[in-house]
């Protein structure tokens, strides 16, 4: 098949970018600079130079393509409100427009369990769950409103589908891992509630399993979560990560979960007065989404698209080992 693929120099990107051209798929990718062009590149796509508010590039890349995989988007969890709705809101909704336009069979929307995030608590959700008519932070509303944006073009005739995969992880991964092991290092990370809350996870080759489920089997219009299989304390997750990426963790403090829900909406409202750069330490999204509850279930995407973890939590660990001790 021909795929087109956004976001390919990311870290879900590259990988689906190396499964998809290992089954001999050609494989475009949109690529906005010379470093990420290099990415995609390497992963072995053919590179199509431009941006998400790149209409004619993105009409150019999806030409004659059977499946687009849209993986882009905004992920830090703070920043300028319009920077979100550009990348991630109007990026998506240009992707989808270029998609009907161009003819594509299927459109694979890459989302986030985050979209519920300011709803009821994150509880073995499912797809039936609705999206909060207040979510939590900039993230759950831009993503919130990309999953929105996908069922317009699904009523209006776009065969599209949207996956969730929850906490990404695995070797190669350039953003979440190595920000831990730098908090490790600083001696600034602790257990949000001990660490002993529930997590669901999917490591970055489930993800890319998932998501070409959903391309061969999945229904226009549905929602499928995708994760490792039974949840685990973030203690086991962020701690085996941390500990295979050479950080020992066994002297980590802890915050309370109420403490650190007050310490981020005082660090929130430091931020946006005094207009600090960077992230703040703590924000309302990030206590939810690494410190309470947050399991979903994949039924569905087993069930309907024949979905099972291609690799497990033990491989995962070993493989990111390896992979931070170099060849």
């Amino acid at each position: 098949m021909k795929i087109f693929v956004t976001g390919g120099s990311g870290f879900v990107g590259r990988e689906l970018i190396a499964q998809l051209r290992a089954q001999q798929h050609d494989v475009r990718a949109l690529a906005r600079s010379e470093a990420a062009a290099a990415a995609v590149r390497a992963a072995g796509a053919e590179v199509v130079r431009g941006d998400l508010d790149d209409r004619a590039a993105l009409s150019a890349g999806m030409q004659g393509c059977d499946v687009v995989y849209h993986a882009a988007a905004k992920v830090e969890v703070w920043g300028r409100r319009e920077d979100f709705q550009r990348v991630t809101i109007d990026g998506t909704r240009n992707a989808l427009s270029a998609a009907k336009d161009a003819g594509v069979r299927r459109f694979v929307h890459v989302s986030t369990e985050a979209v519920l995030v300011g709803g009821r608590p994150l509880i073995d959700a499912d797809e039936t769950w609705p999206l909060p008519d207040k979510p939590l932070g900039l993230y759950p509303w831009s993503k919130g409103q990309a999953e929105r944006a996908v069922h317009e073009a699904v009523r209006d005739g776009l065969d599209a589908v949207i996956v969730r995969p929850r906490a990404i992880w695995g070797a190669g991964d350039t953003v979440l891992s190595p920000r831990l092991a730098a908090l490790v290092d600083a001696g600034k990370f602790a257990w949000v509630g001990g660490g002993h809350a529930l997590t669901s996870t999917c490591h970055v080759k489930n993800v890319c399993a998932a998501l070409q489920a959903a391309a061969a089997r999945g229904r226009a219009g549905e929602v499928y979560f995708a994760t490792d299989g039974a949840p685990l304390t973030y203690r086991a997750y962020l701690g085996g990560m941390l500990e295979a990426i050479g950080r020992d963790v066994s002297r980590v403090s802890t915050v309370p979960l109420p403490i650190a829900r007050i310490a981020a909406v005082a660090m929130e409202g430091l931020w946006s007065i005094a207009k600090l750069r960077g992230e703040p330490p703590l924000t309302r999204t990030s206590v939810v989404l690494i410190g309470e509850q947050v399991t979903v279930k994949d039924d569905k995407a087993r069930r309907e698209l024949g979905y099972s973890p291609v690799i497990s939590r033990e491989d995962g660990l070993r493989e990111l080992q390896a992979s931070s001790h170099g060849p």
